[in-house]
């Protein structure tokens, strides 16, 4: 994965953006010399990892009870 600055990041975007749609490029993107992200190929999901995930956890029967309790805790504020 190759490094660059978040200057050369916004000067270069559309560049990288080639590089990593039409070359599988990576990039951490630097700011003040620390990493804040990673510019990587998006992966296509077939939902395949989902399905399998939902097949090993059954639903929990208490779920529903649960969210009903945390929804009864939350106050919405009005904004000004």
């Amino acid at each position: 994965m190759t490094d660059i600055s978040a200057t050369d990041a916004a000067r270069r975007f559309s560049d990288l953006l080639d590089g990593v749609e039409h070359r599988r490029e990576e990039y951490t993107i630097l700011r003040h010399g620390k990493p804040v992200a990673h510019l990587t190929p998006a992966q296509a999901g077939r939902g395949f990892a989902a399905k399998e995930l939902l097949r090993r956890h059954r639903p929990d029967p208490d779920w529903r009870r649960e969210v009903e309790g945390i929804r009864a805790m939350v106050t919405i504020e009005e904004r000004a």
